[in-house]
Parts: structure tokens; C-alpha cells; sequence
């Protein structure tokens, strides 16, 4: 039984406590049991948690504006933290899934038009739309102003070349926010950002790329591929901005999701000691377990108040730029810590294929990386620290 106790923080409100434990009962139902059900087919174990997530009315709060199904006009980003943790406990794919409906959707949610917004957010809210967010290239990953992807007007449309790489939902979604330099300015100051269909003539699949934790992830290339320039997303050379908008809402729920995994690690360590016998007593009744098990708990307690710090904050609307990329950093690293520390204690049964904590050990690597690696979230805490320290 997972402890409950931090929703009693003065971080939440009842409803967010109502809403974690509805969500608990849901998942344990719905989603706990995916790989059963779908095997090696991630694409259609994704498309069904997507349309359950949807049913269930979940995706709601990944998307804003009460106008385009969405739970309010602003995304609560504490309620979308412990949807991503409660997820994350449960299932690490139905934890992507609505991570990535609310990342791929984001742009337009923050900055889109109303034509835009009425298009596609009530999809995405249902579940009948998968969403994703196209930013990475081959040479351009955090550094976003090396970007090369290119869009060039010709009359009421963007003509769009290059190539995008590491795209979740890749292969899958029905539409993509892709940020294209159309160079009204040098570096990032020249970039825009479009929502561009799946179905879209010069839009091709250029490669589908395999991870260790299975998620749909592809190399997208751009051939020619003609839009109409109401789909540009915000101003044209704003690109950079509503990236970091994006980014910034989403960052501190992946500190959430890591905090999912690592609870369920910690979950299933403690079962396994308790139960496990060896030398005439349980593994737990060694000092040696006990005292990896109090630095199991200790570490997540510190992320999880970092975490929902950031989101607190965010959600009181006070710039979040360090909380989150502390709470970002430190929750993964921690996580990475205590899975662990759990297939250690597991011994030989942590590293069979399949086990819950040998799933664990392969999701929660890439979270160390994606949406800023840890070594980019110490340089934009360091910035920050500088920055205040020089203000007058």
C-alpha cells in the first residue's frame, strides 16, 4: 500500500486528495494490467490507454480552457503532477500516454488560436486525437537554437524541410506541434511553431526507434510539406517562447512521474523484505536493509517537496524556472537511486525480464534525460542563482 500521507500537505486541497484517490481505483483497473493484454504491441496498447484515459475523463486536465473540455480554464499543474505519479505507480506507458496528450497539446492550449484551440483540444480531451511534440533534432536537442528545420512562406502557406528526431507518438499521432526557424531573427529569436496533421502530403516517418522502457518513438523528415499559415502557432519567430511555455508547465510533472516509479519501487521493496526469508530471519530484519530502506523513503520525501513546491508555485502563478528544474533533477535522480536500490534488494528476481522492478530500472532511465537532461537543469539553476545574486 503506497503511503498517502504527502496529500496531506499544505501544497493540496481536498479535491486534489478526491482526485488521487480516484484515480488510484481507476488505474488499478483500467491500465495496471496493459502488458497482459497488448504484449509487444506498444502502438495499440497506447491508442487504447489514450481512448480509456479519455473515456475516463482524465485527459481533461491535460488540456486548458473549460471551452475545449478541459477540467479548467488553466491547467492545474498540481492535479496534473499527481495524475502523472499515480499513472507512473500503476504503469509507466499510461503515465507517458497522458504525459504526452498534455506536452503535445500544450502549445495550442497556451498560445493557439480559437479556430486552433476548437479544432483540436476536445480531441485530445475525448481521446480521439493523439497529440505530439516535435522540438528535437538530430543536431539540436537541448541547444534549441541549432535547430535546422526550416519553413519558408510562399503566399497563405509554410513550406516545411528538415528533419525532426525522438518523437514521442511518433508513428502514431494524429497531429504534431513542430517548431520550424523561419528566421525573422538569428538563433532562437527565429523560430516559429505550426500544428501540423499526421496525414500531411511531405510528412513521412523516416525511421521508428526502439528504447529500453517500449514507447512509439520515431525520426519524422519533412519533404515539402505544405501547411496553411493559420496553423502557425502564436507569432511568427515566437517559436522559442512557446517552447519554454510548453516546457515549463510539463517539467515539473516528470519530477511527478519519476516520484510514481520510485514509490512503487520502494512498494515492492518493502513487500519483498518483509516476506523474504534468509539466515533464519527476514530480509528485513537486517540493519543493512533497514538502512537502505530509510534512505529509500528520506529520498523521496525530499523530491516529492521540491516537486509540489514547484507546483504550488506554479499554480499560484510565481515564476517556477529554478523550483521546477530543481524538483526535475532531483526527483529523477532519486528515483534512478531507489529502483536501484530495490532491484539490488530483489537480487536475481530484479533482473528478470518483466519484473515489476526490472520494468522500473528501464523506465525511469530516459526521465534523466528527456525534457532536459540533469546537467542542463544544474545550468538553469546555476543561471538563475547568478542571476539574483547580480540583481540589485
Amino acid at each position: 500500500m503506497a503511503d498517502k500521507t504527502y496529500l496531506e500537505w499544505p501544497f493540496f486541497t481536498a479535491q486534489h486528495a478526491v482526485l488521487e484517490r480516484e484515480l488510484d481505483d481507476w488505474a488499478a483497473r483500467e491500465v495496471a494490467h496493459v502488458h497482459d493484454t497488448f504484449g509487444a504491441d506498444v502502438d495499440g496498447a497506447c491508442r487504447d490507454i489514450v481512448r480509456r484515459l479519455g473515456a475516463g475523463g482524465w485527459l481533461r486536465h491535460a488540456v486548458g480552457g473549460t471551452a475545449w473540455g478541459g477540467a479548467a480554464e488553466a491547467i492545474d499543474t498540481r492535479a496534473l503532477c499527481l495524475i502523472r505519479e499515480t499513472l507512473a505507480r500503476h504503469e509507466g506507458l499510461a503515465d507517458f500516454a497522458f504525459a504526452m496528450q498534455g506536452l503535445g497539446s500544450g502549445a495550442i492550449s497556451l498560445f493557439g488560436t480559437p479556430e486552433q484551440q476548437e479544432s483540436y483540444l476536445p480531441r485530445v480531451a475525448r481521446g480521439e486525437a493523439i497529440a505530439a511534440f516535435a522540438l528535437s533534432e538530430p543536431q539540436a536537442g537541448s541547444d534549441v537554437a541549432a535547430l535546422r528545420c526550416a519553413a519558408v512562406t510562399e503566399g497563405d502557406h509554410y513550406v516545411l524541410d528538415g528533419e525532426k528526431t525522438w518523437i514521442s507518438n511518433g508513428g502514431i499521432a494524429d497531429f504534431y506541434v513542430v517548431f520550424a526557424r523561419t528566421g525573422e531573427a538569428p538563433g532562437a529569436r527565429g523560430i516559429s511553431a505550426f500544428v501540423v496533421d499526421g496525414n500531411t502530403p511531405g510528412l513521412t516517418i523516416a525511421e521508428r526507434i526502439a528504447v529500453i522502457a517500449p514507447h512509439p518513438l520515431a525520426r519524422l523528415r519533412f519533404d515539402g510539406c505544405r501547411i496553411p499559415a493559420s496553423r502557425r502557432i502564436g507569432a511568427a519567430g515566437q517559436g522559442f517562447k512557446v517552447a519554454m511555455a510548453t516546457l515549463d508547465v510539463f517539467r515539473t510533472s516528470v519530477a511527478a512521474a519519476a516520484l510514481g516509479f520510485a514509490r512503487r519501487a520502494l512498494d515492492e521493496a518493502l513487500a519483498h523484505a518483509s516476506t523474504r526469508e534468509m539466515f533464519g530471519k527476514t530480509l528485513a530484519g537486517f540493519q543493512l536493509t533497514q538502512a537502505k530502506l530509510a534512505s529509500m523513503a528520506t529520498g523521496i520525501d525530499a523530491a516529492a517537496l521540491l516537486t509540489y513546491r514547484a507546483a504550488w508555485q506554479r499554480d499560484q502563478g510565481r515564476a517556477v524556472t529554478k523550483e521546477a528544474a530543481m524538483a526535475k533533477m532531483t526527483a529523477t535522480e532519486t528515483a534512478q537511486e531507489v529502483i536501484d536500490a530495490a532491484v539490488q534488494l530483489f537480487g536475481g528476481l530484479g533482473v528478470v525480464s518483466g519484473h515489476p522492478v526490472e520494468r522500473l530500472y528501464r523506465e525511469i532511465r530516459a526521465l534523466r534525460i528527456y525534457e532536459g537532461a540533469t546537467e542542463v537543469q544544474q545550468l538553469i539553476i546555476a543561471r538563475e542563482l547568478l542571476r539574483a545574486a547580480e540583481a540589485p
